[in-house]
């Protein structure tokens, strides 16, 4: 499986996605690891992603060819992460075929109602069991 890890700013949320994926998978999945910067995918490739790329067209042209998209609500709000999301970019992801696994978590004056606050890690435990799902449909 092919799951694309999105993070901008300085990628310490997708780092720590795909340190917890790599822990509890290892190479059973592939890893990319898309930064709308170049600082966001060199930490995420710190965190042991199988592959990087950076910017807008990386991350258009490689959301089509994943099973799983994995980042923050923002991922599909245009001009979000201080504007380091494009409109294409939100786009690409919006329509991908990709199932996403969005953590509830912004800067932007956005409030998903019925979703309680929760810390990074809880979140991150929580996409656990969704993913074992896809990883479970795939086989």
């Amino acid at each position: 499986m092919r799951i694309a890890v999105i993070d901008g700013q300085g990628g310490g949320i997708g780092s720590a996605v795909i340190r917890r994926l790599k822990d509890e998978y290892g190479e059973k999945v592939e890893i990319w690891a898309l930064g709308t910067n170049a600082i966001a995918t060199a930490a995420m490739m710190k965190a042991r992603a199988n592959r990087g790329a950076t910017g807008e067209n990386a991350i258009v042209c490689s959301v089509p060819r994943v099973e799983v998209i994995i980042g923050t609500i923002s991922l599909v709000m245009a001009h979000a992460m201080m504007g380091e999301l494009t409109p294409a970019m939100a786009e690409a992801v919006a329509t991908a075929s990709a199932r996403k696994l969005l953590l509830p978590l912004t800067q932007e004056n956005l409030t998903v109602v019925g979703v309680q606050k929760d810390h990074l890690p809880v979140l991150i435990d929580n996409l656990i069991p969704l993913l074992n799902e896809e990883l479970a449909q795939d086989v």
